[in-house]
């Protein structure tokens, strides 16, 4: 497999805070890869380097060869990145289609076919029901999915997936994650922010964890739940049990 995100010594501090430094990892075509840490451990900065809402003090940001750093959300958008949200953040005055189509016509040449690509994401993440409906019937679970929505609708070859899980029931965790686990056989890449332990631990084949900005451990799930650092900085003294399923 090929290498399609690289982060090469990345790093940023505002003012007396390194909030990121010199990370560096690949993520190759394809795979799905968790990433875990501590809040304020720098996840969320990381995402907007990633995504554009931050240039790097120091470092490269290669995605499918070219540095990408320091370029615009929306050119980034356009190249192949999306991301999604901690806290949704849809336009209520449209209904849940139309917030979808603003995403589709990134790419798409008709209002027709936006619509089209909005009505077939929506079905993906099982919203097919609320199409027409106002954003404001959405509970926290299906606003989550909306978020999905709208990433998936840009055609993505990177999506960063953040805490998609928050707010959702047992059964909708089961549903979307297995939404997520169809997408790099899809040929789209995944980088997975998460709180719920189970479902990440359970889908994602590699843990990237960062503490306090640096990456300390890059592994399977089983060899990272062991790693004294993440043990420490992480998950307590004791292995989580749903990380054993």
């Amino acid at each position: 497999m090929t290498a399609l995100l690289k982060m090469e010594g990345v790093g940023i501090s505002f003012g007396a805070l390194r909030a990121v430094h010199d990370v560096t990892f690949s993520v190759e075509q394809g795979e799905l890869v968790g990433l875990i840490g501590p809040n304020g451990a720098g996840k969320s900065t990381l995402y907007n380097l990633m995504a554009g809402a931050l240039r790097p003090d120091s470092g490269r940001i290669v995605f499918d060869g070219r540095n990408i750093a320091g370029l615009k959300p929306h050119h980034v958008a356009r190249i192949g990145i999306a991301r999604t949200f901690q806290i949704p953040k849809p336009y209520r005055q449209m209904s849940v289609v139309e917030n979808v189509m603003l995403s589709a016509m990134l790419n798409e040449r008709s209002v027709s076919k936006s619509r089209e690509r909005a009505a077939e994401v929506l079905f993906e993440v099982g919203l097919e029901s609320y199409v027409d409906s106002p954003v404001s019937v959405l509970t926290t679970g299906l606003l989550k999915r909306l978020e999905v929505a709208r990433a998936l609708a840009l055609r993505p070859r990177l999506v960063l997936f953040d805490e998609i899980m928050a707010g959702l029931t047992p059964s909708e965790v089961k549903a979307v994650t297995a939404l997520v686990a169809s997408l790099p056989g899809r040929g789209i890449t995944v980088i997975w922010v998460e709180h719920v332990l189970y479902a990440i631990m359970n889908t994602a084949r590699r843990i990237l964890v960062l503490n306090r900005g640096e990456l300390i451990a890059d592994g399977p799930p089983q060899q990272v739940v062991r790693d004294r650092n993440v043990v420490s900085a992480y998950l307590g003294e004791e292995e989580p049990a749903d990380a054993q399923g």
